[in-house]
């Protein structure tokens, strides 16, 4: 965030739009002590297996910000984005991948294949349904401004969203392999 501000020329994400992110993003925490994820070699909080969180924030954190400066470029340049585009731009796409990595970071095996809580993949489809939802309609603009951005936006965001996960997949392999 404190990056972000000193790009454009004007806020990037206003407060309440961090408040709405941040209430989606901890709802997604509830469901995650149901989950059950395969017990081959899943670490402990502390003990050997805690260099594997440790690194794994200095890994995926750079990969994050990476791609929200992608964002700024994409919404800067490519879309011409003033400050509520900006704005709705960056909400959509930080959402959006703070969501699906859990998928990716829940396992220590293929994502694909290792099947999450229902009540996860139930809560996150509510919370990537509501993430377009904020962006579009009226009830919503008590967060300012935002809306629905142009259909490009869409193309991009998921070409991003699809090439961040896979780094972030490449990345945990890689740091797990360390560990």
């Amino acid at each position: 965030m404190a990056g972000a501000a000193t790009i454009p020329a004007f806020l990037p994400m206003l407060p309440t739009q961090i408040t709405a992110q941040q209430h989606f993003v901890r709802s997604l925490r509830i469901p995650i002590p149901l989950d059950q994820v395969e017990s081959r070699g899943t670490p402990q909080a502390s003990g050997p297996g805690h260099e594997i969180y440790r690194n794994s924030c200095f890994m995926i954190g750079p990969i994050s910000s990476a791609f929200d400066f992608l964002t700024f470029y994409v919404m800067l340049t490519v879309l011409k984005a003033n400050e509520t585009l900006f704005q709705t731009g960056w909400f959509v796409e930080s959402l959006s991948t703070q969501v699906l990595v859990i998928f990716i970071i829940r396992t220590r095996g293929n994502p694909f294949k290792s099947r999450a809580h229902p009540f996860l993949v139930a809560t996150s489809l509510t919370v990537m349904t509501n993430r377009r939802h904020i962006a579009i309609y009226p009830f919503w603009n008590v967060f300012r401004p935002l809306f629905a951005p142009p259909a490009q936006f869409y193309a991009i965001l998921a070409a991003m969203v699809v090439t961040y996960l896979a780094i972030v997949e490449v990345a945990k392999r890689g740091f797990l392999q360390v560990a």
